[in-house]
């Protein structure tokens, strides 16, 4: 097969990706060590997490208007720029205010990124589920490089040298990013942004029964994501008594499990139906969550893992499913939209569960995560039975 363009793009479209989410990985395995630099409860860290991942929520919804306004490559490039510059702010933080708020620079910078890298690759590829899946798959290989990364960086240098990992692997890809892609032509250059927003309209296109009922699952999906990414190292470090490397390497599993079934759940979602794979998912997770807090020892937290990593697939077979149901022109809006409206919801998850292992302990905590993915394996399986017409 003769390499093509496109297949430059989607390559580095999913680095861009990996950078975005590996600067917020980062700060999962060194959370006791920030909890004890400033005198703060898990919960005050939870909330910090919280607010990078809302303002990475809020961001999805402007950042598919800017692609429309300023082309896709030029977004693309700030988001990377801006994740990189953010990380070091994070890593410099002086106080747990200062954390708190470059956290949230740091979540709306990495946020610009992902609505307008699956618009653009939408328009490339016809095989969206399998584009989308690739993509994707930039997040979990950043969370097997990320655990290692701030492992070794944080117990040779500290925390701080942890979260600056965001921005050493950051700056090559804006390079390469720059020099390997082409400038892309705004869609709509002359289309004003506030004229896009108009409350009537935006609140028809989340309340259509489709986009509806998907971006409930992803909120669902992204709640389970949120707090997994930002707890499951100390959730296996304290609650099963791991030494943090041990930890780590689970952790790192996670993502290997999770980028290894990616493309595969995209491809299934392509060839059979995107509720049958997000299905797949949601079942993964409800035994994944149940076997981490009901078992015992290494065998059941790596079995537990690797049904979690199957889980957090859910991306693919669901995005692709709001591809489907947005018209090519309502795209590039529509899906900023509604990746701002279920990741809003989700981003509760990191302060959530945060506030729930301190009240409750890990295990109710995590327990909750298993409850949230049966709530969304109901959801699937009714939403199909009523449109059989049972």
């Amino acid at each position: 097969m003769n390499w093509s363009y496109r297949n430059t793009v989607l390559v580095l479209c999913t680095f861009a990706f990996f950078v975005t989410v590996t600067a917020r990985l980062v700060i999962s395995p060194v959370v006791p060590d920030i909890v004890e630099t400033f005198s703060v409860s898990t919960g005050a860290v939870g909330l910090a997490l919280s607010g990078m991942w809302a303002a990475y929520a809020l961001s999805q919804f402007p950042s598919g208007l800017l692609g429309d306004r300023f082309g896709e490559r030029r977004i693309i490039l700030t988001a990377i720029g801006g994740t990189a510059v953010a990380s070091a702010l994070l890593a410099l933080s002086p106080t747990y205010v200062a954390f708190l708020l470059f956290a949230i620079v740091l979540g709306g910078a990495a946020g610009l990124h992902y609505s307008v890298a699956t618009t653009f690759l939408t328009r490339l590829f016809d095989r969206t589920g399998r584009a989308i899946g690739i993509h994707v798959s930039g997040a979990p290989i950043a969370g097997l490089a990320a655990p290692v990364l701030a492992a070794l960086a944080a117990d040779r240098y500290g925390w701080r040298a942890a979260i600056a990992v965001g921005t050493a692997v950051g700056i090559p890809i804006v390079a390469l990013f720059y020099l390997r892609t082409r400038p892309t032509e705004p869609r709509y250059p002359d289309r004003r942004m506030r004229d896009q927003v108009d409350p009537s309209l935006l609140s028809q296109l989340l309340t259509r029964p489709s986009v509806a009922y998907t971006t409930a699952l992803c909120a669902m999906g992204a709640f389970t994501w949120q707090a997994t990414a930002s707890f499951l190292p100390t959730f296996l470090a304290v609650g099963y008594g791991l030494p943090r490397t041990t930890a780590g390497l689970l952790f790192s599993l996670y993502f290997l499990v999770n980028g290894g079934v990616q493309p595969l759940i995209g491809s299934l979602s392509d060839r059979y139906s995107r509720d049958a794979a997000a299905a797949v998912t949601m079942t993964a997770g409800l035994v994944g969550f149940a076997v981490l807090v009901t078992g015992d020892g290494l065998a059941a937290a790596i079995a537990g893992v690797a049904c979690v990593g199957v889980a957090m697939t859910w991306g693919a077979p669901l995005q692709s499913r709001f591809m489907d149901v947005l018209s090519s022109s309502e795209r590039g809006l529509g899906f900023g939209l509604v990746r701002t409206a279920y990741m809003l919801l989700g981003a509760t998850g990191s302060v959530a569960i945060g506030t729930a292992a301190d009240l409750f302990g890990w295990t109710v905590a995590f327990g909750l995560l298993s409850g949230i993915m049966a709530i969304a394996l109901v959801t699937i399986v009714s939403n199909n039975v009523l449109s059989l017409g049972y």
